[in-house]
């Protein structure tokens, strides 16, 4: 049965966030809010708990997985990120998006685009999952919590406790942080291109 924790969404308890980054460091799969919708997850090198997530939501080999950072200087650790790239994720961080970057040797190959060897990376404005990540002293490897068949992220941590108590280890109440996704850049190429649009922002593309 998976543990639960009532976390306060702007003064999150240190002493339940702890618990909570030891949980993720003995392998645990944890499902969080961010200032998107929940998300499950878990850190980067535990490619059993990648496979749990991957049985819980059904995915195929083909769905990325997020890095979710502290900072820009961290995203830098995993993506190659150009000038005109950083000016850009500097103004719409901390904020809900997706950034689809040229992976560094510091991504595991598992988490890559296979073809164009990229990787999605955010950093969530969200009170718990700042502290959890800065406890934690590294990244968590994310995705979204949509359940297969259901159309929308569950927005209640009691509801979604029952859905998935025997399956993941932690579930963390942030309180209803909603149902739209993050708003996907494509950074590649250079130019910034938006591959879904969501609950981030899109007016500075007409600067």
């Amino acid at each position: 049965m998976s543990q639960f924790f009532a976390i306060h969404p702007v003064n999150p308890q240190a002493r339940l966030v702890r618990q909570a980054a030891e949980i993720l460091r003995d392998g645990g799969v944890v499902v969080y809010p961010t200032d998107s919708c929940y998300a499950i997850g878990c850190t980067i090198g535990n490619k059993t708990a990648q496979e749990r997530i991957r049985r819980i939501r059904q995915l195929d080999d083909t769905h990325h997985f997020t890095l979710v950072c502290r900072d820009l200087s961290e995203i830098a650790t995993y993506a190659k990120v150009d000038d005109a790239a950083y000016r850009l994720m500097k103004g719409l961080t901390p904020g809900a998006y997706t950034f689809l970057l040229p992976a560094t040797r510091e991504v595991p190959r598992r988490l890559q685009n296979p073809k164009r060897k990229t990787i999605g990376l955010r950093v969530p404005d969200n009170s718990i999952v700042r502290a959890l990540l800065d406890e934690l002293g590294e990244p968590l490897m994310s995705s979204t919590l949509l359940l297969p068949d259901e159309d929308l992220p569950h927005t209640d941590a009691v509801d979604i406790r029952q859905r998935l108590e025997n399956q993941v280890d932690l579930v963390i109440d942030g309180g209803n942080c909603g149902v739209e996704p993050t708003t996907i850049v494509d950074l590649y190429s250079g130019m910034p291109e938006v591959r879904r649009r969501g609950k981030g922002s899109t007016d500075w593309l007409a600067d």
